[in-house]
Formats: structure tokens, sequence, C-alpha cells
């Protein structure tokens, strides 16, 4: 029996005393009677006593707003929960509780632009566009949509359609015209921001043709921003089109006005990734949103005020919205735009070092690839304060948690953490009490009742499963949007198990009451009928140095399911039959004779959504001739013609 590994990190007590869920958990065990000294029990009581939980990060997070006498209506249903129904409060308001001179944003491009915005003149900018948006006739419900880069627009924009009540959606400028289209045609906004153009790799990316496209099928006012510095010159040429300097000019900063509403009002609309058809629009609210963000960011992350929160992000992707939260804790939140490897690979890790960051949020695919890069910040900067390095987008594997400790620092809490643009928020992740282990998330978050289910709804551990969540949590969306009886609604979540949320994740739940994602449920490869993990076989592919990445999906084949593996060889390395064996064998040795894939074959490129994940469902859906329903929600489609008609997808070969 092999011996257990040790963890790769076990929290210091000064790290655990100064941490704000121990002051939490003080006041819990004050309540209770009972103390509760670690992490598993203070999650069995949250997730027990979910009313008393919720009310007292309400009170404890200092939330600005009337909380109301009831906490949870219907507790029982899923979906039909509502928390906080007497509550109101205002989104914006609970950001912009500062008015000082101190850094509320940093700002950083890739070509070195670096801009410092205070409490105080974020305060004033988001004035000045409340006021815009007021005098077109803007009020709340009404959608402002924007492509924007992770620039400061972004967060004003944000706050002032909050402020009024309105409803966020925003994609990055890389999409394409089609892409934005099917995503903001269907919310019909009133307002559509856009940026003149972006920077990526070194390329300075004019974005005047595509908005052309894009601004004549919304019916929507457009208002360019600059970011390249042809505002004026875009809006020109466009219909119901103005710079956003014109737009701004009639007003001067004043106190910004907060329209409170109720806590299950609209705050955001994100989107599904829409790589199987037109993206689905995931309505979230302001109360659900904030409550379930700071008790993240301050329970699980620690974030403090004066600390300064950084994730490489997208507007596009959840983790912006997760950031800007950082706010509501009196944080300064870093930006970032461009390319995380430009102009040189650790250029990320230098602003860490610059900025003095305490925490660095980043994709597993970033960890990744900078592993890949040799970059080794532990030899090259001084990272002193930094306490938390989290990761997301995909399972992050073995090999990049060793990385993480081996490479950029060993006493920092690594912190793997999985839920989605489907709840805005984690249902799994980091807390500063437990030890991480190799491989694996730490745990559930506090009052999220998850659990892995079994294919008949049982609870395992040790085995491969559903994850699931048994209760509710406050960000659960709202609904879908043009979803009037709440039927798309229902299937995407609550079909698998009735009353239950079922996320659509393949999972396992550790001895250590830690969680290991195994990849996407529709992704699950099914040979021999047995249910396998894409990540599983990932793990053991990408410890080889012949291989950059991989990519597994299920070729239907003789009635049956055999596994297909795609891999991207590193640079000079060719897939001869003694490369082909060794992959199979490492597979082999290291999961077992399941995984091994029929056929291996090399490929120059893997597609990817915008936000960098995998997309497997569409290489998928190539081999087998079906049509891609919506190309444009990756970042690089032209990908998936290396994967028509393929020779080797018709060899006879099976597994040895």
């Amino acid at each position: 029996m092999k011996e257990p590994m040790p963890p790769l990190w076990i929290p210091s007590q000064t790290y655990q005393q100064g941490a704000p869920l121990t002051a939490f958990a003080d006041k819990v065990t004050a309540i209770t009677g009972k103390p509760l000294d670690d992490y598993p029990s203070l999650h069995h009581w949250s997730v027990k006593h979910i009313n008393t939980f919720w009310g007292l990060v309400w009170d404890e997070t200092d939330v600005i707003g009337n909380k109301g006498t009831k906490i949870l209506a219907n507790p029982d249903k899923m979906p039909g929960a509502q928390f906080f129904p007497e509550a109101t409060l205002n989104f914006a308001e609970n950001l912009l509780r500062k008015n000082t001179d101190e850094s509320a944003l940093i700002f950083r491009r890739e070509d070195g632009l670096r801009e410092i915005i205070s409490w105080k003149e974020l305060n004033n900018q988001v004035s000045r566009l409340q006021q815009a948006m007021l005098s077109h006739g803007v009020c709340e419900g009404d959608r402002i949509a924007a492509m924007t880069p992770n620039a400061p627009f972004a967060v004003i924009g944000m706050l002032a359609a909050a402020s009024i009540g309105a409803i966020w959606s925003s994609c990055s400028p890389d999409f394409g015209e089609q892409a934005v289209y099917d995503r903001f045609s269907q919310i019909e906004p009133r307002l559509f921001f856009a940026c003149d153009g972006y920077y990526y790799n070194g390329k300075e990316i004019d974005l005047t043709e595509r908005l052309q496209k894009i601004s004549s099928r919304l019916n929507a006012i457009n208002i360019i921003f600059p970011f390249i510095g042809k505002a004026a010159a875009v809006a020109d040429i466009l219909d119901k089109a103005i710079d956003l300097d014109s737009f701004l000019a009639p007003f001067t900063p004043q106190a910004v006005t907060f329209k409170h509403l109720p806590f299950s009002h609209p705050l955001y609309i994100l989107f599904s990734s829409g790589t199987t058809g037109v993206p689905k629009c995931i309505v979230h609210s302001a109360g659900g949103t904030l409550l379930q963000h700071l008790k993240e960011h301050k329970l699980h992350c620690s974030t403090q005020a004066g600390d300064k929160i950084f994730y490489f992000t997208t507007c596009g992707w959840m983790m912006w919205n997760w950031l800007v939260s950082a706010l509501a804790c009196e944080a300064t939140v870093v930006l970032y735009d461009g390319s995380p490897f430009y102009p040189e690979p650790a250029i990320l890790f230098d602003y860490a070092e610059q900025e003095q960051l305490t925490t660095f949020g980043t994709s597993a695919k970033y960890i990744d690839a900078a592993r890949n890069a040799d970059v080794t910040p532990i030899e090259t900067h001084n990272l002193s304060r930094l306490r938390l390095i989290t990761s997301t987008g995909s399972p992050l594997a073995p090999e990049n948690f060793e990385y993480v400790y081996n490479k950029v620092k060993p006493d920092v809490h690594l912190a793997s953490i999985s839920g989605g643009t489907d709840i805005v928020g984690c249902f799994v992740g980091g807390n500063p009490w437990q030890p991480v282990h190799r491989g694996e998330i730490q745990g559930p978050m506090l009052a999220m009742n998850v659990q892995v289910w079994n294919d008949e709804g049982q609870a395992v551990t040790g085995e491969k499963g559903e994850l699931v969540c048994i209760s509710p949590f406050p960000s659960m969306p709202i609904g879908f949007w043009n979803d009037q009886d709440g039927t798309k609604y229902l299937n995407a979540y609550f079909s698998r198990f009735i009353n239950v949320w079922c996320q659509g994740d393949f999972a396992e739940q550790t001895e250590h009451d830690g969680i290991i994602i195994h990849g996407r449920s529709d992704a699950t490869l099914n040979p021999g009928g047995v249910r396998i993990g894409t990540a599983e076989i990932y793990n053991q592919v990408e410890q080889l140095v012949e291989i950059e990445e991989g990519l597994c999906v299920g070729q239907e084949w003789k009635n049956d399911t055999r596994v297909i593996l795609f891999v991207r060889l590193a640079e000079g390395i060719e897939l001869d039959e003694a490369l082909t064996q060794k992959i199979k064998h490492t597979i082999r040795r290291g999961t077992s004779p399941r995984h091994v894939p029929a056929v291996i074959i090399p490929i120059a490129d893997l597609p990817r959504t915008k936000s960098g994940k995998i997309a497997e469902l569409c290489v998928r859906e190539t081999i087998h001739n079906r049509p891609v329903k919506n190309t444009g929600a990756l970042a690089n489609p032209e990908s998936l013609l290396l994967y028509k008609n393929l020779p080797a997808l018709n060899s006879q070969e099976e597994v040895e």
C-alpha cells in the first residue's frame, strides 16, 4: 500500500490566527457555545444552519443596505429558494464605500502603460458616467453591454450601471462579430460601450471594421471609449455613435446616488461558453453576487483593506466580476490587459513584485504554460508580500501544484478553486485553515452543501461521480434571460437530480475531504461503459517533456466508444512508435488500462474558448462530421480544420 504523500503546504499558526475566517469562527462559537476549531466542523455547521450563517455573513462583512427580518424563504425549493426577500441594497454602493486619495485601481497594459485611480477619482468618474447614462434615459432593468479590455473603464461602467439598477454585461474585444451579436442581441442593450482597439502580443488591433458590423446589427446607442487613441474617429463613422469624452463632457463630478433595490434585483448577465449553440444568458442578482463574493474574498481568501488583488482575466470571464468585488473589502484591485507572456514570459510575476501583490489569481493553463516556459520566480523575484495564489478555469494538474511550491514560492497558500459562470462564484476552493495536498482542491466552500453523487444519487467518497449541491445558496441565478417559464434554467441544472443542483463536473471527494475535478461531465469518456475524466489523462500526458498539452475525446466506434488523444508536441519532437508507446505506458501506469487511448494523433493546435478552456466538445463534433454550432465562441476557430477527415480516425488499431 502506498504511503500517503505529505501536504505541500500547512498553514502556520500565525497565518490561521490572522485570517478573518478565525474571527468569524469565534463569532459562531459565541452564538452556538460550541468551539469550531477545524474547517470540516465549521463547514458542517454552515450547511446545517444556512439561515444563521448568511445572516452572520451580512453582519460581519458590513453590507450596506436594509437586511430585513427574513433570511431565507422556500428553503426546500431548488429552484425557488429566496434569500433576504425583504432586503434592499445597491451593489455599487458597497464597492464604492471609500472616497479617499488611496489607490482603488492600478492598471497595467502590455505596452508598459501604468495608471493609478484613487477611490476619490473612481467615485468622480462613476458620478459623471452615471449622470450621462441617466441623461440618455437609462433606468433600472435596462441592459448595458460592453466590449471592453480589462481596464478601468470596465469597472467604472459597471459601477455606474449598478448604481442606477441597470444590468451590466460584458465581453472582451477579441470576440468576433458573430460572437458579440449572439450574446448582446439576446438582451437588447440600451447602450453599447466599445473600445476603439486593443493591444495583444505586441500588436495594436484596430476594431473599426468590426464595430461597423456589430453596431449596425445592435439597436443601441454606441459609445466608443479610447484605448488606442482613435475613439472620436471611430465614432464619426458609426451610426448612433458618440465618443466617450463627448458623452461625458456636460457633466461634472457630484456625490454618486445609489438606488436601493431588492436583494434579487438583476446585476449581471453572464454568458455560457456558447461552444454548442447560442450562449445562454445567465442572470445574476446584486445581493447574491455581493454576499457570495464577500464570503469568498474575506473568509476564504482573507482579503482585507489595503490588500492588492490581481486576477489574470478578461471581461468575458466571470473571474473579472469576482475580482472587482474585492473593492467591497476596501482592497486595491490590480487590472492587466494584454498577453501574459509579452514581452517576457515572467511579465506577470514582474507586476506581482512591482505592485507588491497579496493575491495572484490566474488560470490553470497559465500555470502550466509558465512551468513549460521554465519561469522560476523563486530565483528571480521578490514575492514576499504574496500570500495567496488562486487557480481556476480547468483542473490544476498535480505537477503544477509542485511547480508553484518548487519554482514560485514555497510558503504561499495555493488555492485551486472551481465553480463557474453559472453561480458567479465557487462551489469548492481554498481556505486558510487546511493543508494543501498535491492535485486536490482543499474542500467545499462555506455554506455550499456540496457532495459527489453516483448515478443512483448516493453520496460517495473515493469514487468519481457528479458534483452536486443539495442546499440553496444566494448566488444561484435568478434565471436565464428570455426563459419565461424557466424551462431552460430547470433543464440546465435540475434535470439530472430533482431539487438538487447538478454542476456538470465529474469529481471525486478524497480522504482529506478535498475535491478532485476530473473534467466536465459532458466531456466524460465512456469506453466499455466506464466513465473516465479527461483531466485524468491530461495529468499523465502533460508530465512528459515531449508533450506540450493534450486533448481527449471519445469516438463512436463499433457500437462503443474509444478514446482518441490529440497531442501538441514540444518543438522538434515527432510522434514515432517509441513515443507513442511511452505515452500509453505513462497513462496505463498512472491510471488504468481503460484510460489508454486507442489512437494518438499529433496536432498543431487545440481549439480554446475565449477564456482559454480547451473545447473538447467542438473537437468531438468535428471528428464525427457534425456541425459545431458556434465557432465564434472560440479564440482560434480555424484550428478545427485540423481535425476534419483525419485518416488515423479510421484506423483499426486498438489498445494492446
